[in-house]
């Protein structure tokens, strides 16, 4: 998954709203805030991976199930 995908890019652009309401206030230099910019890309890109990673629907197998035995691979129930 490329960094610069546009749902990462959007996320990190709201995490960054409240870096760049800092720097409009006079609490951060230009330097601080550059410095600390990538962050919100990186947490932008978790952020949309453990969305993705959520939203993927798993594969139903049901908890008795038995296993074929003809099956190569499949280890017997004992």
């Amino acid at each position: 998954m490329s960094p610069f995908r546009w749902d990462v890019l959007g996320v990190g652009f709201v995490l960054a709203l409240p870096l760049l309401a800092l720097y409009l206030r006079g609490d951060l230099t230009v330097e601080e805030t550059t410095g600390r910019l990538p962050w919100c890309l990186v947490g932008g890109y978790v952020v949309v991976l453990l969305l993705r990673w959520a939203a993927t629907p798993r594969s139903r197998q049901e908890p008795g199930a038995a296993v074929d035995p003809d099956t190569p691979g499949a280890t017997p129930t004992t």
